[in-house]
C-alpha cells in the first residue's frame, strides 16, 4: 500500500490536534459524581458519561496519575467538549482548568452546596449547548501524519505471535515513515524480551529511560508476588491458549512494533508524547487500563489483537480488533473488525494482512464504527498505584 499521498477525514481541534471522533462527554472527578454524571447522559443524548471509581483520599503520584487521566481523556481530540462534574469545586476546576488549556470548550459543577438535582439542571444546560454546537462541526481532509495510533493485545494465543501481531508490526511500519505519532506498552508482558526491545531503542538516553520503567515495574512485582505469577503472567486464558511462559507471550507481544521502527522516546503512564515516532508507554497489561491510558495520552484509533478475543472497547478511543485464530473468528465474528485467520492457513501474506489492517484504520479514521462501538463496549478503567489514604 503507497502511503505517501496518503489522507484521512479528521475533526480539527482548537489546539490543531486531529480527532476522528466528535464526542461531548461529561466526566466525573470522582466516584460520588458518577451518578450526576450519568443523569446529564440520560437527559442530553449525544454526551457519554465516564463512570469510574476512584478520585477520594489518592495522594501523591497515584493522585497526579488520577488527575492526568481524567485530564488528557478530556483534552484527547476524539473529544469536542467536556462537562466536569465533581464533589468539590477545587478539583472539578482543576481538571477542567487542564482541558481547557488545549482551547477546548470545558465547564465544570461542583455537588456540594448544591446537591444532584441542581447540579444536574445546570450542567445538563450546558451539556446541551455544547452538544448542538458540536453537532455542526465537520470533518476536513488531513494527511497521514496527523493520525495518532496506539496498540495493545488481548486474550492471547499461539495465533497472536505468529498472526495478528506481526501483522500490527506491518501496519506499523509502514506508518512509522510517514510520521505517525504510534505508541505501544504492557510493561509486564515484555519480561524476557526486553533486551529485543533495549536494543530497539533510537539512542542511550531512551535505552536507559525504557530500562528504568521495565525495572521500575519489576521491583513492583518482585516486592509483591507470592512464589510467581502463574495466575495473571500469563493468564490462564494465554496458557488455554497454548502460551506456556511468559517469555513466549514476550516475544509474541514485542511482534506488534515491526522491524523496521525503533523506539524513539519513553512515555510514564498518561503522558502525551512530543514528536512523531514509536512510543513505549509504561503501562498495566489490563486491557482496559491501557487503553484507557493510551486515549488519556492523546491516541485517537487504536489496534488491539486478539485470539481468543477480548471484547474490550473505550468510550472514545476507537478499537480495532484484529484476529488471527480461525476458530475465533467463525465464533466471535461480531466482534472482530479484522480478520487475518487466513495467515494460519497460508491464504494471506503478512503483507497483505498489513494492509487488510491499514484499510480498516482509514475507514474507522473516517467514520465507521468499530465492532466494539457498535456493540456498546465503553470500558473505562482507570489505573491506580496503590491504596487510598
Amino acid at each position: 500500500m503507497d502511503l505517501s499521498k496518503a489522507s484521512f477525514w479528521g475533526y480539527r481541534r482548537e489546539n490543531g490536534r486531529i480527532g476522528v471522533r466528535n464526542h461531548v462527554i461529561i466526566l466525573p472527578v470522582d466516584d460520588l459524581s458518577n451518578a450526576a454524571a450519568q443523569a446529564v447522559e440520560n437527559n442530553i443524548k449525544g454526551t457519554l458519561a465516564l463512570a469510574h471509581p476512584y478520585g477520594r483520599l489518592q495522594f501523591g503520584a497515584d493522585l497526579e496519575l488520577h488527575f492526568r487521566t481524567l485530564i488528557g481523556t478530556g483534552a484527547n481530540p476524539n473529544v469536542a467538549a467536556v462537562v466536569v462534574i465533581g464533589i468539590e469545586d477545587g478539583w472539578a476546576q482543576r481538571v477542567a482548568d487542564g482541558i481547557a488549556k488545549t482551547g477546548k470548550r470545558v465547564s465544570y459543577f461542583g455537588i456540594e452546596g448544591h446537591g444532584d438535582l441542581e447540579t444536574v439542571k445546570r450542567a445538563s444546560q450546558v451539556a446541551k449547548e455544547y452538544v448542538q454546537w458540536a453537532s455542526e462541526l465537520r470533518r476536513e481532509e488531513r494527511p497521514l501524519k496527523d493520525l495518532w495510533v496506539s496498540t495493545k493485545c488481548g486474550e492471547s494465543d499461539t495465533t497472536s505471535g505468529i498472526g495478528a501481531n506481526p501483522c500490527v508490526g506491518n501496519a506499523f511500519d509502514k506508518l512509522y515513515p510517514h510520521g505517525v505519532t504510534l505508541v505501544f506498552g504492557e510493561t509486564t508482558e515484555l519480561t524476557g524480551g526486553e533486551h529485543l526491545v533495549a536494543a530497539r531503542c533510537r539512542n542511550d538516553a531512551v535505552r536507559k529511560k525504557f530500562q528504568a520503567m521495565f525495572d521500575r515495574y519489576q521491583e513492583v512485582i518482585n516486592r509483591h508476588k507470592t512464589s510467581d505469577l502463574s495466575e495473571s503472567q500469563p493468564t490462564k486464558g494465554n496458557i488455554a491458549g497454548g502460551l506456556t511462559t511468559i517469555e513466549e507471550k514476550a516475544l509474541g507481544n514485542i511482534q506488534k512494533i515491526g522491524r523496521k521502527c525503533l523506539v524513539d522516546g519513553v512515555l510514564d503512564k498518561a503522558e502525551m508524547p512530543t514528536g512523531p515516532g514509536l512510543w513505549f508507554m509504561d503501562s498495566s497489561s489490563a486491557a482496559a487500563e491501557m487503553v484507557t491510558l493510551c486515549a488519556a495520552s492523546g491516541y485517537v484509533v487504536h489496534f488491539f489483537p486478539t485470539g481468543q478475543c477480548n471484547v474490550i472497547g473505550n468510550p472514545i478511543l476507537p478499537v480495532i480488533k484484529i484476529c488471527a485464530n480461525p476458530r475465533t473468528v467463525r465464533l466471535m465474528a461480531d466482534h472482530i473488525d479484522v480478520d487475518v485467520s487466513g495467515i494460519t492457513r497460508r491464504e494471506l501474506n503478512m503483507d497483505q494482512a498489513g494492509d487488510k489492517l491499514l484499510e480498516c484504520m482509514f475507514r474507522t479514521a473516517n467514520g465507521r464504527l468499530t465492532a466494539a462501538e457498535a456493540l456498546g463496549h465503553r470500558e473505562f478503567v482507570l489505573t491506580r498505584l496503590y491504596e487510598s489514604a
